[in-house]
């Protein structure tokens, strides 16, 4: 049977402005654009349930949400019960504190941390997953990357990743390779462009290398494709709408 077609989803950290004042409005944006998804990282000016109310009448899936470290190591039940909530099934350590970076330790127990939550939220129907930025791989010790020290120290059913492109890439590794190396542990990935200067770009309109970044999100089991631009140079509705149209006109 075919796989099915990974859904393509938005990070809502790309409209964190337009959210803080009017989040039902960058939403009903996302929709009209196309997007199937979103992924929340925060609520903007709007109660968790007036977000589930919004999504449900606008037929948008929330396929993941960003929980912070601190509270998926001491407060688990309310990340649980805020997806309960919204109906996802994802929650993604969006990064580290800056105390666990920089010792082979700090990413062990990171792991071991992270393992310990994601079997809470496993027993309550809930996938964890982690997010990457550069600095995993800037941090690299005898024991190897901090990346694969977090994945190495915990269980696949307790911990899988979200791979982001551009900071993979600005890593200094190959975005396509690592999700291949994760292939079965990377369900979600998130799809950023690189410019030819290093900055943040629209999807399709930088050096990243797509058909292949596509063709292993989609032999490793991905199952959501999710925009986002950290920074663009002017709208970021405008960004989102370029991304969309350049990803429509690729062989994905």
């Amino acid at each position: 049977m075919e796989a099915k077609k990974p859904v393509l989803a938005v990070q809502m950290y790309t409209l964190r402005d337009l959210a803080q004042n009017d989040m039902i409005g960058a939403l009903r944006s996302v929709k009209e654009i196309g997007y199937d998804g979103i992924e929340l990282a925060g609520f903007g000016n709007a109660s968790p349930q007036e977000v589930k109310d919004a999504v449900d009448e606008l037929d948008l899936q929330i396929v993941s949400a960003h929980a912070g470290f601190d509270a998926l190591q001491n407060d688990p039940e309310s990340v649980i019960e805020e997806s309960r909530i919204m109906g996802n099934q994802f929650v993604v350590c969006s990064s580290l504190p800056q105390e666990k970076r920089g010792s082979a330790a700090g990413y062990i127990e990171t792991g071991q941390v992270l393992n310990v939550a994601g079997a809470r939220l496993r027993e309550a129907g809930l996938q964890l997953c982690y997010h990457n930025h550069n600095f995993e791989f800037d941090d690299k010790f005898d024991e190897g990357y901090g990346f694969d020290l977090i994945y190495e120290n915990s269980e696949p059913r307790n911990l899988q990743a979200e791979i982001d492109t551009y900071w993979v890439q600005k890593g200094g590794e190959n975005p396509a390779q690592y999700i291949r190396k994760y292939a079965g542990r990377a369900p979600l990935i998130h799809i950023k462009d690189m410019s030819q200067d290093g900055d943040f770009t629209e999807i399709g309109n930088g050096t990243l290398d797509w058909p292949a970044i596509f063709s292993a999100s989609r032999s490793g089991g991905a199952v959501a494709y999710i925009v986002e631009q950290d920074t663009c140079p002017g709208d970021p509705l405008d960004s989102l709408r370029l991304s969309f149209e350049n990803f429509q006109k690729m062989d994905v």
